[in-house]
């Protein structure tokens, strides 16, 4: 059983059906499923990515920086909302950015942070690093790192690592173990290779599956091997 947890959230997990923006039941069963892992003890931090507000990769005509910025603010309004989510479902959260924004967000402070999470309460690392060209896997792996969580787990719209988009290629195979290493010699996309290598030469594993499958998070707590687990060997 792991003590402590990073959950990284796609942004599409708040879009539900909907193409843009918010729909409160799927963030609700994910508030709901992380009020049950608190309440096992389990310590919990959480990022929650930008894709149902804006992905930058499809604004090439702006500049590559102002269109980070957009994200790494829209990272922000994604952790206010699950934030309340999560508040609405007796879960006691707060909100740590690199840069202060206002008095809506705390700025990050590693002993802080784990101290929140000792005290039950899920901090959510919002604006990724502060800067741009780093996507939220990073950002998620960066603070994984720093507050020395057990495993980084990645909730994303795809079920597992395969060698081929299994969308495009019907014969994709698919990885229930793979190593840091290999993720970055096959060039693998799934996740972001700055990320990898970060917890490559850190010593984090991580693990991606779907959100989408029910109650995944707490199935993984469980031992259940759901997705694929990514060695930092």
């Amino acid at each position: 059983m792991y003590k402590r947890i990073l959950i990284k959230l796609s942004g599409e997990a708040l879009v539900g059906d909907k193409r843009f923006g918010f729909d409160e039941r799927p963030a609700t069963l994910v508030a709901e499923e992380i009020r049950e892992i608190v309440s096992k003890g389990i310590e919990v931090a959480l990022v929650v990515g930008a894709g149902n507000i804006w992905r930058g990769r499809d604004n090439r005509n702006m500049d590559m920086t102002k269109s980070h910025h957009i994200g790494i603010l829209s990272t922000v309004i994604n952790a206010i909302y699950m934030g309340d989510i999560l508040r609405m479902n007796g879960v006691e959260t707060i909100v740590q950015t690199p840069f202060v924004v206002g008095s809506m967000t705390e700025q990050f402070v590693k002993e802080k942070a784990i101290d929140y999470m000792k005290k039950g309460k899920v901090v959510i690392f919002a604006g990724g690093t502060g800067h741009p060209f780093f996507s939220t896997d990073t950002g998620a792996a960066l603070r994984a790192i720093e507050i020395e969580a057990d495993i980084l787990l990645l909730a994303k719209s795809i079920d597992a690592v395969y060698d081929a988009d299994p969308k495009q290629n019907i014969g994709a195979k698919k990885y229930d173990e793979i190593t840091c290493q290999d993720i970055i010699k096959k060039g693998l996309r799934v996740v972001d290779l700055t990320a990898t290598s970060l917890c490559l030469e850190n010593g984090m594993n991580m693990r991606l599956f779907a959100l989408s499958e029910e109650r995944s998070i707490l199935k993984i707590l469980n031992g259940e091997r759901l997705g694929t687990i990514i060695m930092a060997e």
